[in-house]
């Protein structure tokens, strides 16, 4: 079967779909992330809404919907532990990385019937997205671009020196939350595409690579963004053709074309001495 004629498939025009708005919000959130080297946190977040998959599994709630609640508070939690509590960083994220691996693995075996299928949670499956999901991710689109929009100088003064935007009078503690918030809420809305194995790539790898080329805030996040959908459409189609795992292939190809921008960076280096 020819490119074209996959068109003619909902499955893959769902997943195109998903693929655009994802990489829309996860180029907004990934830059976040990678600029205020929040990159733990976000696996730990990644890694707890297995928590609330389990959760939703037992009580018969939608996953989704249970995974994003279970993120979102242990986002706040993660954040509480180590602003207030005097809990170092890395420790409040390992614990509730750790809670949540925990209680997701012991409801999904106690969930009676027949056990959930967690492949595509865990290793995700992009062709499997709904038009459920890609009027979530449109509306998480929306209204990140409208929250970045409001509060762009904000956000960039916070990324780089949070005790410095604080001198200057800007409400860091409202954007941290709400950005804690949003990344959770990006990340259960993302584990279809690559799941939640490999999620923390799909945040990181195209930033890393856009920031090869720039070190503008805003460019990184068009860049990351066009790089992220690049990748996601490639993966996409190389993995059909090939009959491979989508979510792997799309990680796969994301850090080939990183280590390929690195090569062609380094050449252009060796050119101009």
């Amino acid at each position: 079967m020819n490119i074209p004629e996959l068109f003619e498939y909902a499955f893959f025009r769902n997943a195109l779909l998903g693929s655009l708005f994802a990489s829309i919000a996860c180029g907004m959130i990934g830059t976040y992330v990678v600029t205020k080297r929040l990159v733990f946190i976000s696996g730990g977040i990644t890694h707890a809404s297995f928590g609330g998959l389990g959760i939703g599994f037992f009580f018969s709630l939608p996953p989704i919907l249970s995974a994003m609640t279970f993120s979102v508070l242990s986002a706040f939690g993660i954040q509480w532990l180590s602003r207030r509590q005097g809990v170092r960083e890395d420790s409040a994220i390992a614990v509730f990385w750790s809670l949540g691996m925990a209680i997701g693995i012991v409801l999904t075996f106690l969930t009676p019937g027949y056990a959930p299928n967690l492949s595509e949670y865990l290793f995700g499956n992009i062709l499997t997205i709904t038009q459920t999901d890609i009027v979530a991710l449109a509306l998480l689109s929306l209204i990140l671009l409208l929250f970045f929009t409001l509060f762009y100088h904000a956000i960039v003064s916070v990324s780089f020196d949070t005790e410095f935007a604080r001198t200057r009078r800007i409400p860091t503690q409202l954007i941290e939350y709400a950005m804690m918030l949003f990344i959770a809420v990006t990340i259960v809305l993302s584990i279809r595409l690559v799941g939640i194995v490999l999620l923390m790539s799909l945040i990181t790898v195209p930033q890393m690579t856009a920031n090869l080329f720039t070190v503008n805030y805003s460019k990184i996040i068009l860049l990351s963004i066009l790089f992220s959908f690049v990748g996601c459409v490639t993966g996409l189609l190389l993995s059909y053709y090939l009959n491979v795992p989508s979510g792997a292939f799309i990680i796969f190809v994301l850090i080939v074309m990183f280590f390929l921008a690195k090569a062609i960076k380094a050449i252009a280096k060796l050119d101009r001495a």
